[in-house]
């Protein structure tokens, strides 16, 4: 006991228990003489079967958590995902977006490009380039939120059992938002068990195209330039063949870039945060409130997204093409 409220006078209340305290006190008077882990038999922990699977279910949709992989993969532990991600595959999370963590040469080139270039069409056509600009882009929505460790403590007699906390089935829905600077243009939901292809995207703009018809007459005509990322729905021949037909012109967006897409740095985030003070029984539920933020959300939250998109564009030619953390 001793021990242990020295540890928590330099640690914090945070350091190891008082069991652990114990065991290791225990551990030193049989004849240990490091902290080191021992050598042990059997498989390894991480073996390249488990990065290939943990990989291919990451690339699958770059928004997803560390729960959800451990959902998805329930025989691998929760820390072995994040060694794999983070040690062995060398990824990071930016804009809640999985990502290489480090940006090649080239592809640092390529987003200091694209921002030139976005910069020197403000510059040329100012607020008119901003209002000219339609974003769009997909995320997962949940139907709860789970709480955080900090979140779930709660006080409990030394003697009394632990308490246990119960897996949450991983419910999650789909949904396609659209934007411009004015406001929502365009929310969808894919159905259940169903993915977002090529052909699916194509369906989508072309809704979104009705869309702008209908809520912003005379964009169209004016002008529209159409901004999206990189994903491979939204760069197959038939979707950039559609888009030329419509006659859009479009942002450049270089890969590896979620911090300068407007839904990645802005809308997502706020509708998440929005959407994690509530749990949700029910689909429809889940969807009647995502659509109720997104319609209700003031001018000036969609106005203030697009504009930060100049500033993040400056930003990202300041640090030479790397990440931009705020």
């Amino acid at each position: 006991v001793d021990i242990h409220s020295q540890l928590c006078e330099v640690y914090g209340e945070k350091c190891m228990s008082v069991q652990h305290v114990r065991k290791w006190c225990r551990e030193f008077k049989d004849g240990r003489t490091d902290v080191h882990d021992e050598q042990r038999s059997g498989r390894p922990s991480v073996s390249d079967e488990t990065i290939a699977k943990v990989e291919e279910t990451m690339l699958k949709d770059r928004r997803v958590t560390v729960r959800e992989l451990c959902e998805m993969i329930p025989d691998v532990s929760k820390t072995c995902i994040d060694t794999i991600l983070t040690d062995h595959l060398g990824y990071a999370k930016v804009c809640a977006r999985w990502v290489s963590r480090m940006l090649t040469e080239d592809h640092k080139w390529q987003r200091v490009e694209a921002a030139r270039e976005f910069l020197q069409a403000y510059e040329t056509d100012g607020e008119d380039f901003l209002d000219s600009i339609v974003t769009g882009d997909e995320t997962w929505v949940h139907y709860t939120t789970p709480e955080t460790k900090q979140q779930s403590r709660q006080w409990k007699h030394p003697e009394s059992p632990k308490p246990r906390k119960f897996k949450q089935t991983l419910c999650r829905i789909n949904v396609s938002v659209f934007w411009d600077r004015k406001g929502l243009l365009l929310c969808e939901f894919m159905p259940a068990g169903t993915t977002i292809n090529a052909d699916r995207y194509c369906v989508t703009l072309k809704n979104l195209r009705r869309a702008i018809q209908n809520r912003r007459r005379g964009m169209l005509t004016k002008g529209m330039r159409f901004h999206q990322d990189n994903a491979r729905p939204h760069i197959a021949r038939v979707t950039t063949d559609l888009i030329n037909k419509f006659g859009w012109d479009t942002v450049t967006h270089p890969p590896y870039s979620p911090d300068i897409a407007p839904s990645d740095y802005h809308l997502f985030p706020e509708l998440k945060k929005h959407l994690g003070e509530t749990h949700f029984r029910t689909g429809e539920e889940l969807k009647e409130e995502v659509l109720s933020y997104l319609r209700g959300a003031a001018g000036e939250f969609y106005d203030s997204g697009m504009k930060k998109m100049v500033h993040r564009m400056q930003k990202c030619i300041d640090l030479n093409g790397d990440y931009i953390e705020k």
